[in-house]
């Protein structure tokens, strides 16, 4: 590990808003022991550096956000805005989000937000927008609290249409080109649009379009998986860096 690494990681020991092992038992506490308040809490889940965490605190002062991702060092930034700014609405916690059920208890959720992760094409079991986490959220989100998936992945969204086209989550809105569809500059798509983290910007400025879902968390008991062949994203191949031609 890197000398950066690990001066980021000494310096998140100190940050007050900052969750990671050894971990303080939070579920069922967030906001009496954290936040000293009752309003909605809203997760980051794949949050980075926490753009979409601190930027959504500072415009909702009247709802707590918790940045959640397993890269210390990418949290660190976000974190650290955040103590600077004494922004008291925002907490980070460092962990595998297929462990989110064991951080929070039944109903102490009330939006989730997806943001620009890996869509995990190999393996649907590791998409965060697959029936495996939807069952894990459904125990941790208030009943039809809200789902946001913001992603440059054609491939993750077009799983994600087909999951809630299977499950009968009510869709509130979507649409695979966030910037360019009509439709997308009604109230509604608002929040979507506010914000743009970096590698958002990154996508738009190469061309490449922005796709956007929200639904409720409608409580199900049996849920059907998508099993649809779908056209993989060519320049995820080469890495997060890299666009190919095809996509200009």
């Amino acid at each position: 590990m890197g000398k950066n690494k690990l001066k980021k990681f000494a310096e998140m020991e100190t940050f007050s808003n900052v969750f990671q092992p050894p971990y303080e038992p939070m579920a069922g506490h967030w906001h009496e022991r954290y936040f000293r308040n009752d309003h909605p809490i809203v997760l980051e889940l794949g949050c980075g550096r926490g753009e979409y965490t601190v930027g959504m605190a500072r415009k909702y002062p009247e709802k707590n956000f918790i940045g959640v991702d397993i890269k210390g060092a990418r949290m660190w930034a976000g974190a650290k805005e955040a103590e600077q700014e004494g922004l008291r609405n925002v907490a980070f916690l460092r962990t595998n989000i297929e462990f989110i059920e064991t951080f929070f208890a039944a109903n102490e959720v009330d939006e989730v937000w997806i943001t620009f992760c890996d869509p995990q094409m190999k393996k649907a079991t590791k998409r965060l927008t697959s029936t495996y986490f939807m069952q894990r959220y459904q125990r941790i989100v208030k009943p039809n609290g809200l789902i946001h998936l913001k992603t440059d992945s054609p491939f993750l969204y077009t799983y994600t249409m087909e999951m809630l086209r299977l499950n009968p989550y009510p869709v509130r809105c979507s649409t695979d080109d966030l910037y360019a569809d009509s439709l997308a500059f009604n109230e509604q798509f608002s929040d979507a649009r506010a914000l743009q983290t970096h590698y958002e910007k990154q996508w738009l400025d190469r061309g490449m379009s922005i796709k956007y879902a929200e639904w409720q968390l409608a409580p199900l008991t049996a849920w059907e998986e998508p099993t649809i062949e779908i056209e993989k994203d060519s320049y995820r191949s080469y890495g997060r860096n890299y666009v190919s031609s095809t996509n200009h």
